[in-house]
C-alpha cells in the first residue's frame, strides 16, 4: 500500500519491563465485571436507545450478574439525567449493584453530576481528562504540569461535592488515551489524583488504564499495566481497572494480557460494541474464562435470550461468527469436522467424563442455552456422512449402519447442492424417508405369510410388479431368505450380499421396528433400503422391497 511511511508508532514502552505476567498461563479468577453498554455501547449508536429500552437493557444486565453499571454521563443530556433519575426514583437498583456515572474534569459538570445521583445507595463517579502526547499538544495545547492541575482540581471538587452532599461515593480516575501517554507521567498523574483522594481499605479508588484507541500490539499494553501496578501508590487500596477499545482488533487480547499483567476490574460490553470498531467484548471475555475451567460470574447461559433482546433495544447485530454468541459459531457443516463431533459426543456416551473434550467445540453448546439438533450439526452441500448420520439418528432415532451413511450422506447432499441451500432437520428426514423408508414401487408388497417345515421355511406373498398381480412362493432358511428367494426365482430379480440390522425406532412400549437391508446387483453396486413397522418381520420384509425398488429404479 502506499503511504505507510506517513505512520509511525504512537505509543512509549514501559521502563524496566519485566514482562512478569508472560510467566502466567491463564487467568486464576475473574475480575470485577462493569458493563458500559449504557453508555459507551448506547452513544456508539445510530439510533441511541430510548429511556424504555435502556431501563430494559439495564434489567438484562442485573439479570446477568453485573455488580456494576455504567449507566451514562448523566451532566450530557437530558436523556441520560432522566434515566438516572428514573433508576433511583423507582428503586430499580438492586442493592448489590453499584451505578457508575461519567465527568470531565470541570466544576459545573462535576456539581451535576453529583446532583444527579441524589438518593442512590451505590454509586461510583469517574473522572477522567486526556493526557496523551497528541491531546496536549494539538487538542488542549497545555503542558504537563497543566494536565496534572486539570486532574487534581477535579480530584479535589470530588472530595468537596462529596462532602457538602454527605456521601461516600466510590471514586475512579481515567488518563483517557492511556496508551499514547508516557508511561512516567500516566504514573505521576495518577498518583497525583491519589494523593487527594487517600484510598483507604474500605474505600478504595478505582485507577482506570484505557486503551482509548488500539496504537500497539497487545503485550506493549500488558507491560504499560504491570508497570504501573507495581508503581502506583496506596496500591493495596487501589483496584487497577482496564477499558480497552478494539481499533487494532486484540481489544479481548489487551484485557486478557492486562489481566494477567495486574488488572482487577474490567470495563467493557456485551457483544464489543462502542464507538470506532467497540469495546472489549465481555461474552467473550467472560466465557473465554469459562472454557479453561474459571466461573467467571456472569451467568450468560441462555445466549439466545440475551442476543434476541441486545439486538431489538441497539438495533446491532451479533455478527454469526462472533466467539460463543453467534449463530453459526457451533455449526458444522463441513463433513470431515461433523464426523468428529458425532464422534466425540458418542464417545462422552460410552465413556464417563469429567472434562468437556469434543474435537471442535470448545464448550458444551448446551451451557449458553444452544441445542445440538439445531446448532451443531447442520446440513448443506459441505456435510458428510458422519453429520447426517449423527443429525438422523439423535433427531429421529435411525442408526443408520456404517456402511449406510455414505450413501445417504451423498444423497441428502446432492439436494442440498442443486437446491443451494442448507437443509433443515425435516427436510434432511423427508429426503431420507422418500428415498429408502417402505419404498412400494415398481414392486409393491400386498400380502405374505410364512408355513414352516421341519427344515425350513416357505414364504407365500402376493405382488403388484409394473402394474400386474402376481402370487409367488419359495423356501428359505428363515422369513426374509424365504421371501428373498421367492424374488429372486419367481420375479427374476438378481442379486446377492444380502445384510441386514434392525434396531427400535423409540424407546417407549409404542415403539416401532426400523430395519436396513443391503443387496448387491450384478455389476457390484451396493442398494440400501429401510423397513418401518411395529412388527420386526414386517419391517424387514418392507427394507427388502425397499431395497430392491432402488436397485431397480436405478
Amino acid at each position: 500500500m502506499n503511504n505507510s511511511d506517513k505512520y509511525t508508532r504512537q505509543y512509549f514502552t514501559a521502563p524496566k519491563a519485566e514482562y512478569k505476567w508472560m510467566t502466567k498461563n491463564y487467568i486464576a479468577k475473574p475480575p470485577v465485571w462493569c458493563s458500559v453498554d449504557l453508555r459507551d455501547g448506547n452513544q456508539s449508536l445510530m439510533i441511541p436507545m430510548s429511556l424504555e429500552e435502556k431501563l430494559e437493557f439495564f434489567k438484562l444486565l442485573v439479570a446477568i450478574g453485573f455488580k456494576e453499571i455504567e449507566v451514562g454521563f448523566p451532566a450530557a443530556s437530558e436523556t441520560e439525567y432522566k434515566f438516572l433519575r428514573t433508576l433511583i426514583e423507582e428503586d430499580l437498583i438492586p442493592d448489590d449493584v453499584t451505578v457508575q456515572v461519567l465527568t470531565p474534569s470541570r466544576e459545573h459538570i462535576i456539581k451535576k453530576t453529583f446532583e444527579s445521583l441524589k438518593g442512590v445507595k451505590n454509586a461510583i463517579v469517574h473522572l477522567y481528562n486526556s493526557t496523551s502526547v497528541a491531546q496536549r499538544e494539538q487538542v488542549f495545547k497545555k503542558s504537563k504540569q497543566e494536565i496534572i492541575d486539570i486532574a487534581v482540581s477535579g480530584a479535589e471538587l470530588f472530595n468537596k461535592y462529596s462532602e457538602e452532599m454527605g456521601v461516600n461515593y466510590r471514586y475512579e480516575y481515567s488518563p483517557e488515551s492511556f496508551t499514547g501517554t508516557e508511561p512516567e507521567f500516566a504514573l505521576e498523574i495518577c498518583n497525583a489524583v491519589l494523593d487527594v483522594w487517600k484510598p483507604t481499605s474500605d474505600r478504595k479508588v478505582i485507577i482506570n488504564l484505557p486503551v482509548t484507541v488500539e496504537v500497539s500490539m497487545p503485550h506493549v499494553y500488558a507491560n504499560q499495566v504491570e508497570y504501573m501496578n507495581d508503581n502506583l501508590k496506596y496500591r493495596e487500596n487501589v483496584i487497577i481497572s482496564l477499558h480497552p477499545h478494539n481499533d487494532r482488533g486484540c481489544a479481548v487480547a489487551d484485557t486478557e494480557m492486562g489481566l494477567l499483567a495486574g488488572g482487577d476490574r474490567v470495563e467493557g460490553t456485551l457483544f464489543g460494541n462502542g464507538e470506532r470498531t467497540g469495546n472489549a467484548d465481555i461474552v467473550t471475555l467472560a466465557l473465554n474464562m469459562f472454557a479453561q475451567g474459571i466461573d467467571p460470574k456472569l451467568d450468560l447461559s441462555d445466549m439466545p435470550t440475551i442476543t434476541e433482546l441486545y439486538e431489538r433495544v441497539t438495533r446491532m447485530q451479533v455478527y454469526d461468527r462472533s466467539p460463543y454468541a453467534g449463530k453459526l459459531v457451533f455449526a458444522a457443516f463441513s463433513g470431515s469436522h461433523q464426523d468428529a463431533i458425532a464422534k466425540g459426543m458418542k464417545w462422552r456416551e460410552d465413556h464417563t467424563c469429567r472434562y468437556w473434550t469434543v474435537p471442535y467445540l470448545p464448550i458444551d453448546p448446551q451451557d449458553v442455552g444452544r441445542e445440538y439438533e439445531t446448532d451443531v450439526i447442520r446440513i448443506n452441500s459441505q456435510s458428510g456422512k458422519g453429520g447426517i448420520g449423527y443429525l438422523l439418528e439423535h433427531n429421529f432415532g435411525y442408526v443408520l449402519p456404517a456402511k449406510m451413511r455414505e450413501t445417504v450422506g451423498y444423497t441428502v447432499k446432492n439436494v442440498s447442492d442443486r437446491s443451494h441451500k442448507e437443509l433443515a432437520p425435516a427436510e434432511v428426514l423427508d429426503i431420507f424417508t422418500t428415498e429408502y423408508v417402505n419404498i412400494n414401487s415398481p414392486l409393491d408388497l400386498l400380502d405374505y405369510h410364512f408355513v414352516r417345515s421341519a427344515d425350513s421355511m416357505k414364504a407365500f406373498v402376493t405382488v403388484n410388479y409394473n402394474g400386474e398381480k402376481k402370487d409367488i412362493s419359495a423356501n428359505g432358511n428363515g422369513r426374509l431368505d424365504a421371501i428373498s428367494n421367492a424374488f429372486k426365482e419367481n420375479l427374476g430379480f438378481e442379486y446377492s450380499n444380502l445384510t441386514y440390522t434392525e434396531h427400535a425406532l423409540t424407546s417407549d412400549s409404542n415403539s416401532q421396528a426400523v430395519t436396513y437391508v443391503s443387496i448387491m446387483a450384478p455389476n457390484g453396486k451396493v442398494f440400501w433400503g429401510v423397513g418401518v413397522h411395529d412388527d420386526i418381520i414386517a419391517s424387514s420384509v418392507y427394507a427388502l422391497v425397499s431395497a430392491i425398488n432402488r436397485s431397480l429404479k436405478a
